[in-house]
């Protein structure tokens, strides 16, 4: 389990043993498909997460595992390739575990990314849309039941998306549908999600953003729609797809993340 604060500080020790510097400037989390934003990152510092003390590994395909450590328009990053799900039997605890290396390195800035499907009927594969509110359908998430708090995205999704149109990116933005997976949404789920004002659903993120909220840190999540949710298109989601669209927006995904990482 990756929960005592002794834990923490024994993964902050290893890293800043390896060069990693005790005080990070922004953070990145990058989800499926997105692992190649780490090519944007100057000096970078590479440590798989098999080397790293107290730390899962990710098994899911698309995720590098590995943390990057370096420059990125002249502010110090650490950039999470590969993130960990609920549905690869980690707890949510240990699922937050970036999050919690956000606040032991001082981080100004989380920024978290994810590739989901499209439930909003208007949206098309390639969308960037940032997460400006979250659902949760029939279960809770809080990773520790004695601690209640709301959480509010709205002061930093509104500044990510003027950053975005500042900079001339298309954007949206929405609500994320968080599911545990890992099987996929049925087409009745869908359409219920849809009633909800669901925009996107994805099996991860969620917990990022409420950790993040508790621990008031500055985060913002933006989703990349790889896929059409179940009954919005024909056809079975598979990871060729994922890479597709995320190949087609990554040079957009790289300049809202380098925008985000000096304005945000």
């Amino acid at each position: 389990m990756m929960e005592s604060y002794t834990e923490i500080e024994e993964v902050k020790s290893y890293l800043i043993q390896k060069g990693i510097p005790s005080k990070a400037e922004a953070v990145i989390i990058l989800g499926s498909g997105l692992g190649s934003f780490s090519e944007s990152i100057n000096k970078p510092i590479r440590i798989p997460y098999q080397q790293i003390p107290n730390f899962p590994s990710t098994s899911v395909q698309g995720h590098t595992g590995e943390l990057v450590s370096g420059e990125v328009a002249g502010k110090k990053v650490l950039a999470f390739s590969g993130r960990f799900h609920f549905y690869e039997g980690h707890s949510f605890s240990k699922t937050v575990l970036p999050v919690r290396l956000v606040k032991a390195f001082n981080a100004d800035k989380l920024i978290i990314s994810n590739a989901a499907g499209a439930i909003n009927t208007d949206f098309q594969i390639g969308d960037l849309m940032v997460i400006d509110d979250l659902i949760r359908p029939f279960h809770s998430i809080s990773v520790d039941p004695s601690t209640t708090f709301r959480y509010n995205l709205y002061p930093f999704t509104e500044r990510a998306y003027k950053i975005a149109t500042e900079v001339g990116l298309d954007v949206r933005k929405g609500s994320y549908v968080y599911v545990k997976g890992p099987n996929y949404e049925t087409k009745a789920e869908i359409i219920a999600f849809r009633v909800l004002g669901g925009d996107v659903v994805g099996m991860s993120t969620s917990p990022e953003l409420i950790e993040a909220c508790k621990l008031k840190i500055p985060a913002v999540a933006i989703s990349l729609v790889t896929n059409m949710a179940a009954g919005v298109q024909k056809g079975k989601l598979d990871h060729a797809e994922v890479k597709i669209a995320a190949e087609s927006r990554k040079e957009d995904f790289a300049k809202l993340v380098i925008e985000l990482i000096k304005k945000l």
